[in-house]
């Protein structure tokens, strides 16, 4: 198959869209219900039809007239539904069930599955899913449905991403198992991926332009975190937070990442060094937006919108999903939809 076609549920920015058009997908449609996620999407894939609207709302007999295509013709069906409500800190570390209202759109593949039925479904999201009643549930709807399911918890940094990130893949399709692509990738470092960047500041590059400010005391504390993997364990306490005197949690808050080691994972708070190990390896600073978006594997010319400011682009892109992770998946899918479909 030359060019599947696939529809992005949940897009956001375009993480998935773009792993998927790596892999040779034509992604002719995208939902996604943030207006600021929304303008980076169509920036970056205008050729994409966009739906900017709560998914519940989207009728899919409508949807599926304007992209022209019947049932039983999409080849996949891919998303990643909000996983806040599933994560390990929002659940106490599985301790406490969170009732998030959130979670119950994982069910908005059964009803897309039910009229569309895709030829194969690809579904991400957190660990901690897999321990979640409903996802047993998603599961049987998909048995129900004529699916063959399997899923993996995989660390995108064995797929060529330079970052620590572990998430839930699902697979599903119509015509027996769709087995997980084994990765040969070399692995990523912090410095094969940022360190070649123009000083932050003058590099033109509005997404790694964007200074700092910080309060004296926080650039001094900075300045003694030790470089390439540093931590705030090496301050002297006149420099510790009270916070930190008294728990021992969160040990990253105000560490520096390691040149030669994959970073930790990409979250919304990565320009924040009171979020985690999100200081430069070197520089008396975090990263910068477009050091994050590197290490989430996007490429350099990756428009993020700024209308709303610097820590809501940060969130868009450490919520998407990381494309060189996508790249593999998808091409692991590409070859079971060539095979089903027969010489």
């Amino acid at each position: 198959m030359k060019h599947p076609i696939a529809i992005d549920l949940f897009a956001g920015s375009g993480g998935l869209t773009l792993g998927l058009k790596q892999a040779g997908f034509r992604v002719i449609g995208a939902i996604e219900i943030d207006p600021l996620a929304a303008e980076t999407y169509r920036f970056n894939h205008s050729s994409t039809k966009i739906w900017e609207k709560d998914i519940r709302k989207v009728r899919i007999i409508e949807l599926m007239k304007s992209l022209k295509i019947k049932k039983g013709e999409l080849d996949l069906l891919a998303g990643c539904p909000p996983c806040q409500g599933f994560s390990t800190l929002r659940t106490l570390n599985g301790n406490q069930q969170i009732k998030d209202p959130r979670n119950s759109l994982i069910f908005e593949f059964i009803r897309f599955v039910k009229q569309m039925k895709p030829k194969t479904i690809l579904l991400e999201n957190v660990p901690h899913l897999a321990k979640d009643k409903d996802f047993e549930i998603l599961g049987k709807g998909l048995e129900k449905l004529g699916y063959s399911w399997n899923w993996k918890i995989l660390n995108a940094s064995d797929f060529g991403v330079p970052q620590r990130r572990q998430r839930l893949i699902l697979l599903a399709g119509l015509n027996g198992n769709l087995n997980f692509k084994t990765s040969k990738c070399k692995s990523q470092t912090v410095r094969k991926t940022i360190d070649h960047l123009p000083p932050a500041g003058n590099s033109g590059d509005p997404l790694h332009d964007l200074c700092e400010k910080r309060s004296l005391l926080v650039r001094n504390r900075i300045k003694l975190i030790p470089q390439n993997g540093g931590s705030r364990k090496s301050l002297k306490e006149e420099y510790q937070l009270a916070c930190h005197k008294k728990g021992t949690g969160f040990k990253d808050v105000y560490g520096r990442m390691s040149w030669d080691k994959v970073s930790p994972t990409i979250t919304g708070g990565c320009i924040n060094p009171s979020k985690g190990r999100f200081l430069h390896p070197s520089k008396n600073r975090a990263i910068t937006l477009r050091e994050a978006a590197l290490l989430q594997s996007f490429p350099r010319n990756y428009y993020f919108s700024l209308r709303r400011g610097k820590h809501a682009a940060a969130i868009l892109i450490g919520n998407a999903l990381p494309p060189k992770f996508v790249k593999y998946h998808g091409l692991g899918i590409k070859e079971y939809l060539t095979k089903i479909k027969g010489p």
